[in-house]
């Protein structure tokens, strides 16, 4: 008859921890900043925690008092919310393919990163804006060919979740992609919002 095997003790071993080195504390200092806690303690639950431990109740025989929580008082005036985006008619579309509608202004944001692009987006919609004009084309390129799939057209996924956002709705009425002959599906036509 055979011996049973004797069975290893597979407890883990005791784990140094690592120090982060100069790269992964910047990353890490950038994501923490960008992280929002789900909610807070009110601070009677804090203190009724800590008043609930016996052993801090022992440790000293005065009772932490605890202060009422005062309602916050609501923001007098609601922020007003940015315009809903709308689509381009189909006499505007038909008019600005055709080119019996002029195109006011051109943007060719080729070969720029994301965050110059957006920059400079920004900052071409508040000038149009303000210039008073009607119809942008702003030209994202369609991307490399071949390479990883989601690696290409980054500024051609970009740039319409970014005229989505808040901050380019109140400059812009909406946006489709544009006619072959401005494009096609590398470049958008921009409506911009009238100014008041």
């Amino acid at each position: 008859m055979k011996r049973p095997a004797p069975i290893p003790d597979l407890s883990a071993p005791s784990r140094r921890k690592r120090a982060l080195s100069e790269e992964e504390r910047v990353l890490w200092e950038s994501v923490a900043k960008q992280v929002k806690p789900l909610r807070k303690r009110p601070a009677a639950a804090k203190a009724q925690a800590v008043s609930s431990d016996p052993a801090a109740h022992h440790a000293s025989a005065k009772p932490i008092p605890v202060r009422p929580v005062t309602p916050v008082k609501a923001a007098s005036a609601p922020r007003p919310q940015a315009p809903p985006l709308a689509p381009i008619g189909r006499r505007e579309r038909a008019k600005l393919s055709r080119g019996r509608q002029e195109i006011d202004a051109r943007l060719d944001l080729h070969g720029m990163t994301q965050l110059r692009a957006h920059r400079v987006l920004h900052a071409f919609l508040q000038r149009a804006h303000s210039d008073g004009l009607t119809f942008v084309l702003v030209i994202t390129g369609k991307g490399k060919v071949g390479g990883l799939e989601s690696e290409r057209g980054v500024l051609r996924r970009q740039v319409p979740e970014w005229l989505s956002l808040p901050e380019f709705r109140s400059l812009v009425v909406g946006f489709e992609e544009a006619h072959i002959g401005h494009g096609g599906e590398g470049a958008l036509y921009v409506r911009v919002r009238r100014a008041r």
